[in-house]
């Protein structure tokens, strides 16, 4: 492991971080020494993001818009973890409505959003991570889950296809791998679980974390 790698002074963005998971993440970060600008659409809802000493904006990370202009006013940034989430399901496979479906895109969105935006920042840092948060239903979906297992698997897929950018563009410049791609899997998410989680990215070399999944137990 390079001895470079850790988390104190990197720029983490949480995409989304106005749930408990988020504001569990963000301290984890903030008593590591890093600096976290949380995102959200809500004013209100980041406060407690502000208290916690987070740098806040309000801005939607389901929008490439919205992830491109803060990115390019950040410029250098070395994580950015999607938090954007939620669950609607149950009715067996008929009672999968369209309406459960669209809600659930989001989380898909503000995935392939975040990591277009912040691709080029993420690949100049000596130590850039891209993480998102899914589930064990990827797995094993159960029919009463179908939409959400499959909203879930398109963000795995996705997030996969960023490693394989960050691999392919280390290879192509013929210098070493500094930035990873990760999914954590959770069965119920638990924040307590999710935050050592997060800040364990900076423990390990990015070969060693590219393209990996991470369950939390």
């Amino acid at each position: 492991m390079s001895e470079h790698v850790t988390v104190t002074d990197r720029t983490i963005v949480l995409a989304g971080a106005t749930s408990a998971s988020g504001l569990a993440v963000a301290r984890a970060l903030l008593d590591a020494g890093a600096r976290v600008i949380a995102t959200g659409r809500s004013v209100e809802r980041l406060q407690p993001l502000k208290d916690a000493g987070a740098e806040v904006e309000v801005a939607d990370a389901t929008s490439l818009d919205d992830m491109t202009s803060l990115a390019s006013r950040l410029g250098s940034v070395d994580g950015v973890i999607s938090l954007v989430g939620g669950w609607r399901g149950g009715g067996g496979l008929a009672g999968q409505s369209d309406d459960d479906f669209h809600a659930l895109l989001p989380a898909l969105e503000a995935v392939r959003a975040t990591s277009r935006a912040f691709d080029g920042a993420l690949r100049a840092s000596d130590a850039g991570r891209f993480a998102v948060v899914s589930s064990t239903a990827v797995a094993r979906p159960l029919a009463g889950g179908a939409n959400y297992a499959a909203v879930k698997a398109a963000s795995e897929a996705w997030t996969r296809g960023v490693a394989q950018g960050y691999a392919k563009a280390a290879r192509d410049s013929e210098e070493p791998l500094r930035a990873a791609s990760v999914i954590f899997r959770a069965k119920a998410l638990d924040p307590d679980a999710l935050a050592p989680a997060v800040l364990a990215l900076w423990d390990a070399d990015a070969a060693d974390l590219n393209d990996r999944i991470v369950d939390l137990a």
